[in-house]
């Protein structure tokens, strides 16, 4: 899974407004294109954790048009995301990957935190127990 989002920009009178197609809940504005899209970074995080409250399936984003750019998730969010995901799709419940992993209810919450400064670690082994690899992958930027 891939977690990079397209983002749709509309210049108006007051700015650009930054929008994501794949999360429709995250929505932001800026002064300019590269603001909006600084912007469009935290609405993207703040809609994903919606949907983790709400213990709803994050999509990963979709193909963009040529030339329109892109936010992609930070590692640790991405990791984070794909846990939830995982959950979701296998039906356990946070308190049953706490007793598999021998750790509290509580840990696995803030292991889906996105906002909360989780090792990695963790993360890669509920995702193992659940039957998924981590694998990162580092490109070059032109």
């Amino acid at each position: 899974m891939l977690f990079q989002y397209p983002v749709a920009l509309e210049q108006n009178e007051d700015g650009v407004i930054a929008r994501f197609v794949d999360v429709p809940e995250a929505i932001t504005f800026g002064d300019d294109e590269e603001h909006a899209l600084h912007e469009a970074q935290d609405a993207l995080v703040v809609a994903l954790a919606m949907y983790i409250d709400d213990r709803q399936v994050i999509p990963s984003g979709s193909k963009p048009r040529r030339g329109q750019p892109m936010v992609c998730l930070n590692p640790l969010v991405a990791a984070k995301v794909a846990l939830h995901n995982a959950l979701i799709e296998s039906k356990i419940s946070n308190v049953r990957l706490a007793s598999m992993m021998g750790l509290r209810e509580n840990q696995i919450r803030r292991m889906l935190d996105l906002d909360h400064q989780s090792h990695i670690r963790p993360i890669e082994q509920g995702l193992r127990l659940l039957g998924y690899e981590l694998i990162m992958h580092v490109s070059k930027v032109a």
